[in-house]
């Protein structure tokens, strides 16, 4: 009796799910794919084979590529003038730029800086308003570019008056000279004037008395301020009274007129008067941008007729490193004029001139901030007169170049070290008016230093290796000083990967060495569990961008890094991968060789990705007919028995296809792949001894001939045993879309 035919049982996957590989294939569940790249599981039976990526060429000529000068460094994108922008800072200092028209295409290209203006590495930027690109330089301090001109954010900072001068009945006029950049801002401010500057102008007779012989002796009562210097004064007698008196020394310290009286018993009286119309203070209103050294300041009108006229000097708001800022511990007394200052350090150039009030030093200001000076720099004042001490001040150098830049609240915010410092309401490039100011983080939370800053979803991100910081509710007090929130959100995770950090609907997004994150209000999440199996291979030495795309009409968010050479993973090690997400979903990308930078751009209201591969510019998911390699990996199926081993009947693959297509598959199981099976509707013509004839068109181009367009059922026996049974399937075809896996198999012994 012939034996009973085995029972033939089928499988199918349908339900598509996306990429995980945390779990061995064997474990994952049977939707799941331990592998998938340049495919995208949309949702059941629909995996559409993504766009492959294409040059970014010139509006003008198609044909030419646009590439930059040298190896890109940091890429970014941005808005001017409602003109959307790539900036590409590379490696030799320079800076870059790709206008984007609405197509998506390159339009025009050029420079924003030549060679050396930037560091080689560690550029950021903001945008603020459609107005500037702010560009933060880890040494050089901070730029300003408005798609034409590029300025240099030296802004005038504190204003030191020198010589307060006397007689203004009205605040005179402050000029300070035109920023060094052409096409800088030039800085305004306001005067004040006092009507008690200090010293004692003229003292006026009440009574002369009678009886004096010899010239009494006149004493003022001390100055109320510290410091002060008492004025002195000598009588003129006529007929035994007193009728005048000289003031010799006006002094200084005066809040209120000082007493004066008379040795003798003459009976004579008299009342100061302090000098009146000085310069008080100097105000800025505007603080100004592309000063590259100290403005002089020009003082006139007031309705001065005294001969003394005020003088002012300026510093400069900069945050290169290696420049010297000095902070007075003692203003010391008796100075009667500005004491030099002596800088010591390694650095170059340094110099500031001491400002006095009431015979004390007050304040250095910094004439120039120097370059090249490190922690080790000291300074000195010139000693006080007889009976005086000498003021002593320390001199503060800034080490900690400019980490990330962002713009929030109508202000531009700086990260060095563990110090943010804001702009002043009023302007993004004022860091010296009473609204402007920094924070110094001292929470234990923020192990070392600030890592990254980002403004989304009304709040500022700052970002530590192992924490993260929101800034929030910024407001200015009726005293002008800003007030906002520091909440600390997250004590365990943070990133140093600047540029994987991006928003996503409500999230904030962000990646570092042992996952990715999404950060919703307070709370942190792990999104990244799938892709644990591939975090362990990843070379962070290399570049590490992310950004939004639009893929098939979906909203999803890529990681662009480089795995290395142990790479068990999908068809090839050591190369830069895309890990894109969406509704939960992982799947993997590879857009063309070394894009090593992505950034995204919203173009016409279609979110776009582009990438640079060292000096060559691309938009990504931009060409729907060029050939793409695709590489689909099936979970390893237990096909509901995993006791029993399985043989391999049958398989086929349910496609649509746009323009034909060509598929390699392996079956799998726990212990190899079959042989390649090579599936396609694709026709060859071939000779009667059996050659294929090759048809190509009149531009050379081979002609490949296509049996079946729309659905088409792939099939094909297949020879393979084992407790798990599952799909490889690879293809260079382009624009098709996978919907359905099928097995036939029976089963066979057990264990």
């Amino acid at each position: 009796m012939a034996a009973a035919e085995q029972k033939k049982s089928y499988a199918i996957i349908k339900a598509f799910k996306g990429l995980n590989t945390k779990a061995n294939r064997t474990a994952i569940e049977k939707e799941e794919f331990s592998w998938l790249e340049n495919a995208q599981p949309i949702g059941s039976g629909n995996i559409k084979i993504v766009a492959a990526q294409n040059n970014l060429t010139f509006a003008s000529n198609s044909s030419a590529n646009i590439v930059t000068s040298a190896n890109v460094a940091s890429f970014y994108s941005t808005n001017i003038n409602l003109t959307d922008y790539l900036l590409a800072f590379e490696n030799d200092g320079r800076g870059e730029y790709v206008s984007i028209t609405s197509s998506g295409s390159g339009n025009t290209a050029g420079n924003i800086a030549t060679t050396g203006t930037f560091s080689n590495a560690g550029v950021t930027y903001c945008q603020y308003k459609n107005q500037y690109a702010v560009i933060g330089d880890p040494k050089k301090g901070l730029f300003a570019w408005d798609a034409t001109h590029l300025n240099p954010v030296g802004s005038v900072g504190s204003i030191g008056i020198t010589v307060p001068g006397a007689g203004y009945t009205e605040a005179p006029n402050v000029v300070i000279d035109a920023p060094t950049s052409g096409y800088g801002v030039q800085a305004t401010a306001v005067a004040t004037v006092t009507t008690g500057a200090g010293g004692v102008a003229s003292v006026t007779i009440n009574a002369g008395g009678s009886g004096y012989t010899t010239l009494p002796t006149i004493t003022f009562s001390a100055p109320t301020t510290a410091g002060g210097i008492t004025a002195q004064g000598v009588a003129t007698i006529t007929s035994g009274a007193v009728t005048a008196i000289t003031v010799t020394n006006p002094g200084s310290g005066y809040i209120s007129a000082p007493s004066v009286s008379f040795s003798g018993t003459g009976g004579a009286s008299a009342t100061a008067t302090l000098v009146q119309g000085s310069l008080n203070s100097i105000t800025l209103t505007n603080a100004g941008l592309g000063y590259t050294s100290p403005p002089n300041v020009t003082i006139s009108g007031g309705g001065s007729n005294i001969t003394t006229t005020a003088v002012a000097i300026t510093s400069l708001i900069t945050f290169a490193t290696g420049t010297v800022a000095i902070l007075v511990t003692s203003g010391g007394s008796g100075y009667t004029s500005a004491p030099a200052v002596t800088i010591t350090g390694s650095g170059t150039n340094a110099a500031g001139t001491a400002i006095l009030s009431g015979g004390s030093v007050t304040q250095v200001i910094m004439t120039n901030p120097g370059t090249g000076y490190t922690a080790n720099t000291t300074v000195s004042f010139a000693a006080a007169p007889m009976g005086g001490t000498t003021a002593t001040g320390i001199a503060i150098t800034n080490t900690d170049g400019v980490v990330d830049v962002a713009t929030f609240s109508g202000r531009t915010w700086v990260a060095a070290g563990r110090t943010v410092y804001y702009s002043a309401s009023t302007s993004p490039f004022d860091f010296t008016s009473v609204s402007a100011g920094s924070l110094t983080l001292t929470d234990e939370t923020l192990h070392g230093n600030i890592t990254a800053l980002y403004s989304a979803n009304n709040f500022l991100y700052i970002f530590g290796d192992d924490s993260i910081n929101v800034f929030s509710d910024v407001r200015v007090t009726s005293t002008g000083a800003t007030l906002f929130t520091n909440t600390n959100v997250s004590a365990s995770v943070g990133t140093k990967r600047i540029y994987a950090i991006f928003p996503y609907f409500r999230s904030l997004l962000f990646m570092n060495d042992y996952g990715i994150y999404a950060l919703v209000g307070s709370t942190t999440s792990k999104i990244s569990d799938p892709l644990d199996g591939i975090f362990p291979y990843i070379d962070f030495s290399q570049p590490v961008t992310g950004g939004q795309v639009l893929l098939n009409n979906i909203l999803c968010a890529a990681f662009n890094f480089y795995v290395n050479s142990s790479f068990p993973l999908g068809p090839a090690p050591s190369r830069f991968i895309q890990a894109v997400f969406f509704e939960k979903r992982w799947f993997i990308t590879s857009q063309g060789n070394g894009i090593n930078y992505v950034t995204s751009v919203p173009v016409g209201g279609v979110v776009s990705l582009y990438g640079v591969a060292t000096t060559t510019l691309y938009r990504l998911y931009n060409n729907p007919l060029a050939n793409v390699a695709s590489y689909i990996q099936t979970a390893l199926d237990p096909m509901g028995d995993s006791i029993r081993t399985k043989q391999a009947l049958k398989f086929g693959v349910e496609a649509t296809l746009t323009q034909g297509g060509t598929f390699d598959i392996t079956v799998d199981s726990e212990s190899g792949s079959s042989p390649v099976y090579v599936l396609s509707t694709n026709a060859s013509w071939v000779n009667n001894v059996g050659t294929p004839i090759g048809w190509t068109n009149n531009a050379s181009a081979t002609i490949i001939w296509v049996t079946s367009n729309g659905y088409y059922l792939y099939k094909s026996d297949a020879q393979q045993y084992g407790k798990y049974l599952g799909l490889t399937q690879t293809s260079n075809s382009a624009a098709f879309t996978v919907n359905t896996f099928e097995f036939e198999h029976e089963l066979r012994v057990r264990f």
